[in-house]
């Protein structure tokens, strides 16, 4: 990088440590403050920061190499800005009225304390096989390739850069949100969100310029054909292909998607912390808007990235360095330093919304409830050391996750298929039916979690296991997107016969809290949180949805 570059880039640092700094003036006198900002958050920090805790190094190396390699194929799971509706509409005023710290909270309110438990259980382990693994991954990739630093020799020692970007990223990162909690998750991000939009959108215009335009991208990625006649640019693909078959692609990113977007806390500790009700839709209205945007900064630059290597202009060590190989050989001078300042500020943002969500799952479920009655100021100490904990293991875990040979944004995936369908049916059937019993809920976890765990347990010792055993035929024959949704399928059809053997809870504790309980003034509530404008924005993101759909259809 020039010296322009690094000016731009130390622009960006100062204004988040003087962001940070304000936080920190403002001392958080509880749990509440620390981990849900006081509950005082406005419409603009809330989608800000649900995009900016989304959108990390999973979509800047992950689905920009998902580009390179598949094209469209993916887009499917960027294109959820309805489910981030469906949280506001559905879910934010039984999230308002219960006044819950966590989503393993809410289900202890709606089933039991064996549910809550056990939820916060597979949400910290997919926090480790997920978000720490991927994000400290993903920016050790970045940012070697974007420096152009192989090993820097300490001590008479040749370190991997790799691995002094990755924990540089945890320790930085660790130090403003052990601090600052909520509030710098929060505030951090709304001056991180508008610098990620300007960098990626110059590498998309001048990837665009380079590549000859619109219309050569589309000629290129289309001569890029299956064995099923299925191009780089198809959205839905030969119910045959082996990764994203269609009667896979459509049921199976929806779970994913509810799973993440409605009952995931990394996400909705962001509506939690929302002032009011109306504050919290439309955060998550101004999210959605948000949320359309990845597809075309990241998922289609990978695309340009690979046109451009099929015209002999760029060459590509990897899929997964498809975004930070444009940011070198692209940008001007001066772009490339608020390039990665976004990068940063991605990765960054991601990384301090999984401590922050971490930290207050082990608080609030687990230390708190067995260590009840000590002050504010201990809880918030446990959070800390908890988050860790968490994110040691996350990069013990990374070693693994390489050793599976899958595109970053594809592992993600295959991974979050596999910890969504319990999740998914035990919180769907939870809200919509006053009959689930507590017993259903928490074996609709158990099973959905034991079958998930199985199969990828198998995926990584898939080389010692014959094609002709039983444990391959019942978990591993299945494309993982069948497997998920069958998954799906078998923890709904097994919580409705639990609940038709087991006892109901009493339909007093749990008003409010499934459809068909809410009182009139609930009710009344809920009515006076919207008007005619989150209506007509809500319908304008899924119009824009279906207009993207029918064009690569």
């Amino acid at each position: 990088m020039t010296l322009l570059d690094w000016i731009m880039l130390g622009l960006f640092v100062v204004g988040l440590i003087g962001i940070v700094f304000w936080v920190l003036k403002k001392e958080d006198k509880n749990t509440t403050d620390y981990f849900l900002a006081g509950r005082d958050a406005t419409w603009i920090a809330i989608g800000a920061s649900i995009f900016a805790s989304n959108i990390g190094s999973e979509h800047l190396v992950g689905l920009a190499g998902a580009g390179a390699e598949s094209g469209m194929a993916m887009a499917h799971w960027e294109m959820h800005g309805w489910m981030i509706l469906l949280l506001g509409w559905l879910f934010v005023p039984f999230y308002s009225r219960s006044k819950v710290f966590t989503m393993p909270e809410f289900l202890e309110r709606r089933y039991n304390s064996h549910a809550r438990s056990f939820l916060s259980i597979i949400s910290l382990v997919s926090y480790i096989l997920t978000k720490v693994a991927v994000t400290v991954y993903a920016g050790g990739v970045v940012f070697k390739d974007v420096f152009d630093i192989d090993y820097i020799t300490f001590w008479g020692y040749d370190i991997d850069f790799f691995w002094i970007s990755a924990i540089g990223l945890v320790v930085i990162t660790g130090i403003y949100t052990t601090f600052g909690g909520m509030k710098a998750v929060l505030y951090t991000s709304v001056l991180q969100t508008p610098i990620l939009l300007i960098g990626s959108i110059a590498i998309l215009v001048l990837g665009l310029i380079k590549v000859g335009g619109w219309n050569e991208l589309m000629e290129i990625t289309s001569a890029n054909v299956t064995v099923h006649g299925d191009s780089m640019t198809s959205l839905m693909r030969s119910h045959r292909d082996p990764d994203f078959p269609w009667t896979g692609v459509i049921l199976g990113s929806a779970i994913i998607g509810f799973w993440y977007w409605c009952t995931d806390q990394f996400i909705v500790q962001r509506v939690l912390s929302g002032r009011d009700m109306k504050q919290s839709r439309r955060g998550t209205i101004f999210g959605a808007y948000l949320k359309l945007t990845p597809v075309f900064i990241f998922l289609i630059p990978g695309m340009i990235a690979y046109a451009l290597q099929q015209k002999g202009l760029l060459t590509l060590g990897s899929n997964d360095a498809a975004f930070s190989t444009l940011v070198k050989e692209l940008l001007p001078m001066g772009f490339t330093g608020i390039v990665v300042g976004g990068i940063l500020a991605a990765l960054m943002s991601s990384l301090a919304a999984l401590f922050n969500s971490s930290a207050m799952l082990f608080t609030v479920d687990f230390y708190q409830k067995y260590r009840p009655n000590l002050s504010e100021k201990h809880y918030v100490n446990v959070g800390r050391a908890a988050t860790i904990v968490i994110v040691m293991l996350g990069i013990a875990w990374i070693p693994v996750m390489k050793g599976l040979g899958k595109v970053l944004y594809e592992y993600l995936q295959d991974v979050q298929s596999l910890l969504a369908p319990g999740i998914a049916a035990v919180f769907l059937l939870g809200v919509v039916s006053k009959r689930t019993t507590p017993a259903a809920g928490l074996w609709g976890l158990l099973i959905g979690f034991t079958l998930g765990m199985t199969r990828l347990v198998l995926n990584v010792f898939s080389s010692y296991i014959s094609e002709t055993s039983m444990l391959y035929k019942i978990f591993m024959v299945h494309n993982w997107l069948h497997y998920e949704i069958y998954l799906f399928v078998l923890v709904i059809v097994s919580m409705v016969i639990i609940s038709y053997f087991t006892k109901v809870k009493d339909p007093a504790v749990i008003s409010g809290l499934t459809l068909g309980t809410a009182s009139k003034q609930q009710i009344a509530e809920t009515r006076a949180s919207y008007n005619h404008w989150d209506i007509i924005n809500s319908v304008i993101i899924i119009t824009i949805i279906l207009v993207f759909y029918a064009y690569f259809w």
